[in-house]
């Protein structure tokens, strides 16, 4: 097909769509003539994709369709619906999808931190040379590891809290495409976890370290695992696309991901609270550390539960059909 002779051929008809889109008031006439123009742009755009489906002039028709389908449908739906759709079938479906591969990121971290400890606390120098003088690291085990969890008022740390590790994830998600981010903060994270413990572990204070950790770590560290795991899902799309094209498998997964990524910020929200007014508070140590695990154990249950019921319905966590645009199949 000869694109520009094609575009040549229909202009007319897609500048009349575009301006009777465009218009405030239509006739009965102009309606009418509106729906077809549409479906006639729509069948227009189905030839273009069967040809070419990543053209430019694929993606301007898909634009002048969806501004015409806004106009003779007005709002798809109202924020209700979008938010009862995002959290009961969306987002669980999404998060359900990553729960094997967030379990094994889980369990490559907590292996990483455990060798970074045991490396920290048997090995002669490595604690001094991360902390300094032996004065230093005593100030470090016996206050300031504890301070760090309420030198500030909770209000304010949680919040602070909340957008560094919601950004955090985000750029673990956006930046999955390359293979490379994700892994990297996960070594970077266990590291510095695995590190800490093996210095309070030298010093006789694991358990201070456990009781402090806890309480927001189950459910911050695995928010981590699930950025992870959906980064490196984009990035398998795109090296292994099966039968897709790469750019239509990316495209696919990167929107059903990117819903993983708004859940994230949900999610280390209620854990950046936890760690504002829960770890440092005077609370018994059972207690907080109960209430990180309740939190942790809600997230599973939203996943499986919630999340394996919307998979088996068809959701995957990616705009609908009608948001994203019919693709035309062909052998």
């Amino acid at each position: 097909m000869d694109m520009e002779s094609f575009s040549a051929v229909h202009a007319s008809d897609w500048q009349r769509l575009d301006e009777l889109a465009g218009r405030h008031r239509l006739s009965g006439e102009e309606a009418d003539e509106l729906l077809r123009l549409y479906q006639r742009t729509s069948a227009h755009l189905s030839m273009v994709r069967s040809v070419a489906p990543e053209s430019p002039l694929s993606a301007t028709l898909s634009m002048r369709l969806s501004r015409a389908r806004t106009r003779f449908t007005g709002a798809r739906s109202n924020v209700a619906e979008d938010l009862v759709h995002f959290f009961v079938f969306a987002l669980p479906a999404a998060f359900y999808r990553v729960r094997w591969l967030t379990v094994a990121v889980g369990a490559v971290f907590i292996l990483i931190a455990v060798l970074a400890g045991i490396w920290a606390a048997t090995t002669p120098g490595v604690i001094a040379a991360t902390l300094g003088s032996e004065s230093e690291i005593r100030q470090y085990v016996e206050q300031d590891f504890a301070a760090y969890y309420t030198e500030n008022p909770a209000a304010s740390f949680a919040g602070l809290v909340w957008t560094n590790n919601a950004w955090i994830a985000l750029q673990a998600v956006a930046f999955g495409i390359t293979g490379i981010w994700g892994p990297f903060v996960l070594y970077q994270n266990a590291m510095g976890v695995g590190t800490a413990g093996g210095v309070m572990a030298a010093y006789g204070e694991l358990g201070q370290f456990f009781s402090l950790i806890l309480p927001h770590g189950l459910m911050e560290l695995t928010a981590v695992f699930i950025a992870v795991a959906a980064g490196l899902r984009i990035f398998w799309a795109w090296v292994a696309p099966g039968r897709q094209t790469r750019a239509a498998s990316l495209a696919a997964e990167g929107r059903s991901l990117f819903t993983v990524a708004l859940g994230l910020v949900i999610v280390l929200f209620l854990s950046g609270l936890v760690e504002g007014f829960v770890t440092g508070s005077s609370l018994p140590t059972w207690l907080r550390i109960g209430i990180g695990a309740a939190l942790l154990a809600a997230y599973w249950a939203y996943t499986l539960i919630l999340g394996g019921r919307a998979y088996r319905a068809g959701h995957r966590g990616d705009l609908s059909r009608r948001d994203t645009g019919d693709v035309l199949r062909t052998a």
